[in-house]
């Protein structure tokens, strides 16, 4: 099992590195108190689906650095990662979430940083990864987590594609970030004998697939995406819904967002194709 601490100053960047741990499949907790520890470690090594923890310990639960002989004895890789900003960045950081520092909840956050980072400089001094996110934006500071922890290789693969085929006369997905109206292409609806059948029927997606208009719209939108999703993941997106419309659902748009799906396999990204109104008339 894998463990990773993570700790540091408030307002150094823990909680968009929980996120980020959490999209990397590690089973996380927030604000643990240092005594809670060896239970829950112990609890996790009880779990057969539990391969990998992040914990985020701070200042608010107390003592981190009585806990290290503990970490140091397990018979696991333990990773303890420190967070940290320059005191102008984590003003304003504080300035932006309105909140209060920790250790001044009513005086100043200036004099809050300075005793913060007092109490965890021994801990800063033990801790096998030190980052200092003050020229970090939050999608930086994932892809640099990413870069460091993601065991599965998955560094490329930030972005998670849903695939979704619809039909115009249901409505459009509500929660589609590109969506494609093919409603130009040749309708096998007016087929007698694709009528009955669907975008996923060999005779219906050689059809659609057939037609020149079909294989250059398919080569620009491709061109498109292949350009796009680098953007995306850099940006920090991590979740792409793109939807495929035609006029019901069933014929067109199943087909090209099959095709699509294909092609997003082959880029090496998480893709799942899913066709909302297939089974509606």
């Amino acid at each position: 099992m894998n463990i990773v601490i993570i700790t540091g100053l408030s307002g150094g960047g823990k909680t968009v590195a929980m996120h980020a741990f959490e999209d990397m499949g590690y089973y996380c907790v927030d604000n643990l108190p240092p005594q809670l520890l060896p239970k829950f470690i112990e609890l996790s090594e009880q779990s057969a689906n539990v391969d990998k923890v992040a914990v985020v310990m701070d200042i608010r639960g107390g003592s981190i650095i009585d806990q290290l002989e503990y970490l140091t004895a397990l018979p696991h890789p333990v990773h303890i990662l420190f967070l940290e900003a320059s005191d102008r960045t984590l003003v304003a950081r504080f300035k932006e979430s309105r909140r209060s520092h920790p250790l001044a909840p009513e005086g100043s956050v200036e004099k809050g940083i300075e005793l913060e980072r007092e109490r965890m400089s021994p801990m800063r001094a033990r801790s096998d990864q030190v980052l200092d996110t003050t020229a970090f934006t939050a999608a930086q500071l994932r892809q640099k987590l990413f870069a460091l922890f993601a065991l599965d290789g998955s560094l490329g693969k930030l972005l998670n594609i849903s695939l979704v085929s619809f039909g115009y006369k249901f409505g459009l997905p509500l929660d589609a970030d590109l969506v494609f109206d093919i409603r130009f292409l040749p309708n096998p609806f007016y087929r007698e004998e694709l009528r009955d059948f669907t975008g996923l029927d060999p005779a219906v997606k050689s059809y659609v697939m057939g037609r020149t208009l079909t294989s250059q719209f398919l080569k620009k939108t491709k061109d498109l995406l292949a350009f796009l999703i680098p953007c995306y993941i850099a940006e920090g997106k991590t979740q792409l819904v793109i939807a495929v419309g035609c006029t019901g659902g069933r014929h067109r748009s199943v087909a090209i967002a099959e095709n699509l799906g294909i092609f997003f396999v082959d880029l090496g990204q998480n893709v799942t194709v899913g066709h909302r109104d297939l089974d509606r008339s």
